[in-house]
């Protein structure tokens, strides 16, 4: 099982493009001809550079080692040059070729990865999503219009979904952290009282922000969610100041919930030393693979925090969550995209089971997934922009914030 091979696809989802800009797949070969897919999340660095800095990952650290090997490859890019500390961008690159080797050796010893990480917990995992537009709706307006966000969450509720996840609250901004508008405020406690209403107790509120607030913005913000009862308050300040997250979580009573933008167990654990965070949400294709994910699930165990394993990239790595979430005791959630998009599951032949508002993991070998490679090499990213971009101006404390939440720009 020697890793011999790897290919690069940069596919870009047709509109409406929910999952980002652009999705980085990679695909290794051994010498003796086992194939293994995986994927690398939200690059900081333009589709063309993310792609040298993977193949310099697969040069340098991986190419002619056994797959087996993953602990030594994972100390190898986290060490590199004389670095052993957490990089987004190499450990982005080295998580998607780690969740290929994953694939490899279940497809070698004819096993699902779930059944080569301690078994299976979870016969069913439970799933959420975002609220998104139905086809034909403006997506601008939706995002802002608690109404029809509303009218959103019940749908899902019928399709089976027992969780549902927007973010109406402002601008995410290069900034950093800033107070929220009174505007934004407003908004934020319309949408979880219209939901509630909606919803009633059949279905959790999860809101969603993307670390923009300051310590105290976030702390208002949450206080005036609380009556509502969301299951969490996710990401409310920049995720570079760790320290502060429990500052917010001493002043609420709403679980903190964050990880996406984390990579390593390292970052996680000062928020769990700290009490930062309960609820942890890595992105398989940035923390740094699957067995750094089942790390961080045991050492979330000890603190008991649960894991709600993040998604807002492609079908490969959603495959990769299934597969940790299958495995681990204190699961609370694992993200999908709807019930998983609808080029999503073309992009994998639909070899994913959802069934009523849960997750069915797989008996296949590896991720339990078949990666249409044709599909993939018809849509081509040929933009530079990123995967997903923050705005540059600031928030709008006289005219009110309107934003895109999750929808890539139409321009590119």
């Amino acid at each position: 099982m020697r890793l011999k091979d790897l290919d690069i696809f940069t596919v870009a989802p047709p509109p409406p493009g929910w999952g980002g800009r652009y999705w980085t797949l990679v695909k290794l070969t051994t010498a003796d001809g086992i194939v293994g897919w995986g994927e690398c999340y939200a690059a900081t660095v333009g589709p063309q550079a993310m792609r040298a800095v993977i193949e310099d990952v697969f040069a340098r650290h991986m190419q002619g080692e056994s797959a087996e090997n993953v602990e030594l490859m994972y100390r190898r890019a986290y060490s590199s040059g004389f670095s052993q500390r957490p990089d987004p961008t190499v450990m982005g690159a080295f998580s998607g070729l780690e969740i290929a080797c994953w694939d490899i050796l279940g497809k070698a010893r004819n096993r699902p990865v779930w059944a080569l990480l301690g078994g299976k917990m979870n016969e069913r995992i439970r799933a959420y999503t975002y609220l998104y537009p139905e086809p034909g709706e403006v997506a601008a307006d939706f995002w802002i219009d608690p109404d029809r966000a509303a009218e959103a969450a019940l749908r899902c509720v019928a399709l089976g979904f027992t969780a549902v996840k927007f973010d109406p609250a402002g601008p995410y901004t290069i900034r950093g952290g800033h107070q929220p508008a009174m505007s934004d405020i407003t908004r934020s406690v319309a949408f979880c009282r219209r939901i509630r209403e909606a919803v009633g107790d059949r279905a959790d509120l999860l809101f969603g922000t993307h670390g923009q607030f300051t310590t105290a913005g976030a702390i208002r913000l949450a206080q005036a969610l609380e009556p509502y009862a969301p299951l969490w308050f996710e990401e409310p300040i920049p995720p570079d100041n760790l320290l502060e997250f429990a500052e917010v979580a001493r002043h609420t009573t709403l679980p903190i919930a964050t990880g996406e933008r984390l990579t390593t167990k390292a970052e996680f654990a000062t928020l769990l030393r700290t009490g930062g965070a309960k609820i942890l949400q890595p992105a398989l294709g940035r923390l740094g693979g699957i067995w750094e994910g089942k790390k961080l699930a045991a050492l979330a165990e000890v603190f008991n925090a649960e894991m709600a394993p993040h998604l807002y990239a492609g079908p490969v790595e959603w495959a990769a969550n299934i597969q940790l979430a299958a495995s681990i005791p204190n699961l609370l959630l694992a993200e999908t995209i709807e019930t998983g998009g609808s080029f999503h599951q073309a992009l994998i032949n639909h070899t994913i089971t959802w069934d009523d508002g849960f997750i069915l993991p797989s008996q296949e070998p590896g991720l339990g997934i078949e990666v249409n490679e044709a599909l993939a090499l018809a849509h081509p990213y040929e933009g530079s922009k990123l995967h997903l971009e923050m705005q540059e101006a600031p928030c709008d404390y006289r005219h009110g914030n309107r934003f895109e939440g999750g929808a890539p720009s139409a321009e590119g």
